[in-house]
C-alpha cells in the first residue's frame, strides 16, 4: 500500500507549495487518462478548496462524456506560477496540453513503461500498476488522514480502473487493484450506472460489429486482425473512437493471442492497435512508431504496405512464442 512513499511525500508537497494547479493528459484519451485527472482533480478540489484547480487539455472522448467535461483555457500568463501535472502521458509529445510547459514546475504520475529519457520536476512511475487511477487510488490512501475523495471522484477514478484492467481481467491485476477498487466502491458509487455508460451502443454500433466479423483475419500463427479503411467508416458513420475500438472485438479468438486493429486516422496515417494474451508485444510496437503496455500498445504506419510487414513480424513472434511456450489458449 505505502510502496514509493517517498515520492508521494514530494509529490503532496509540491502541491501543497501552489495555489494554482494544472492538470493533464494525453490527447486521444481513454477512460485511465480522464479518469485519473478529473479524479485528481476532485480529490485536490476537496481538500484545497482554496487553490486553483484545473483540467486543461486539447481533445476530448466522446465515449467517455457521461464523466462530464473540463475546464476552458486560461491566459498563458497564468501557467508561470503553476504547477502541471502530467497523467498516464509516458513521452512529451503525447501530452495533449501543449502548453504545459509553460509551468513553473512539473510532476509526472505514469504507469507505462519509461522511455530512455523523460520530463519533470519530479516522477512518479509504476509500470507494474493495471492503471494510473490505481496510483491515485493508492495516493489517497496513503495521506487518507489528509486527502479527501468522495462519490464523484471515486465514479471517475473507478472507471479508469475498470477501462484500463480489461474490466479486473488483465494480468496486471492483483488483490492490491482489488482492495483499492474496493476502497472506492466503500464511497457508495454507482457501478451499475458506470457501467451501463461504457458497455451500451446505438444499434448501429452492432451492426459494425457484425460487419468485422465476416471481414476479420487470421493469420497462419494465430494473429487475428481487421482493417478498418476509410470506407467503412464513412459506411457506418464511425469516429476515429468509434473504429479504434474494434480491437476489443477480436479478443476471444481461441489460438489468435496477438490481434490487431489497423484503423486510417482520415490525416494519412494508419493507427495500430495492438493488443495480447500472454506474450509481450510492446516490442513490435515500439519498431513501427509506438510504444505502451507490454500487453496493450499502440503504433503509427504511413502505408498499407506496412500493414503487411507489421502482420509478417506479429506472425513471427507468435509463432516464437507457441513454439517455446505451453499453456496458452
Amino acid at each position: 500500500m505505502n510502496g514509493n512513499i517517498e515520492i508521494k511525500r514530494e509529490i503532496l508537497a509540491k502541491i501543497k507549495q501552489y495555489d494554482r494547479i494544472i492538470i493533464t493528459r494525453h490527447f486521444r484519451p481513454d477512460g485511465d487518462a480522464i479518469g485519473s485527472t478529473k479524479g485528481l482533480w476532485r480529490m485536490l478540489k476537496l481538500t484545497y478548496p482554496q487553490k486553483e484547480v484545473l483540467v486543461l487539455n486539447e481533445d476530448s472522448s466522446d465515449y467517455l462524456a457521461f464523466l462530464g467535461g473540463e475546464d476552458a483555457p486560461i491566459e498563458d500568463e497564468k501557467y508561470a506560477n503553476a504547477l502541471v501535472i502530467v497523467c498516464d502521458t509516458a513521452t512529451e509529445n503525447r501530452i495533449s496540453n501543449k502548453k504545459f510547459n509553460l509551468a513553473k514546475e512539473i510532476v509526472k504520475i505514469d504507469h507505462h513503461i519509461a522511455p530512455p529519457t523523460s520530463y519533470g520536476t519530479l516522477t512518479w512511475i509504476e509500470e507494474e500498476r493495471s492503471s494510473l487511477c490505481e496510483m491515485i487510488v493508492d495516493f489517497w490512501l496513503t495521506f487518507k488522514d489528509e486527502l479527501i475523495l468522495d462519490k464523484e471522484g471515486a465514479t471517475y477514478l473507478f472507471t479508469g480502473m475498470v477501462t484500463d484492467s480489461g474490466r479486473f481481467k488483465y494480468s496486471a491485476v492483483d488483490g492490491e487493484t482489488m482492495r483499492r477498487a474496493g476502497a472506492l466502491l466503500d464511497l457508495g458509487i454507482d457501478t451499475e450506472w458506470i457501467y451501463a455508460n461504457l458497455n451500451l451502443e446505438d444499434f448501429d454500433i452492432f451492426k459494425f460489429e457484425a460487419y468485422v466479423y465476416k471481414k476479420m483475419k487470421i493469420t497462419k500463427n494465430g494473429v487475428a486482425y481487421i482493417h478498418v479503411d476509410r470506407a467503412m467508416k464513412r459506411k457506418f458513420n464511425l469516429t476515429n473512437e468509434q473504429a479504434s475500438a474494434v480491437v476489443g472485438y477480436l479478443d476471444g479468438i481461441k489460438g489468435a493471442i496477438c490481434w490487431l486493429a489497423f484503423i486510417d486516422s482520415g490525416d494519412g496515417t494508419i493507427r495500430v492497435r495492438v493488443r495480447s494474451r500472454f506474450m509481450t508485444v510492446n516490442t513490435l510496437a515500439e519498431k513501427y512508431r509506438g510504444g505502451g503496455h507490454d500487453k496493450a500498445c499502440g503504433a503509427t504506419l504511413y502505408n498499407k504496405k506496412e500493414i503487411k510487414l507489421m502482420l509478417a513480424d506479429a506472425d513471427e513472434m507468435v509463432k516464437k512464442y507457441k513454439d517455446n511456450n505451453e499453456g496458452w489458449l
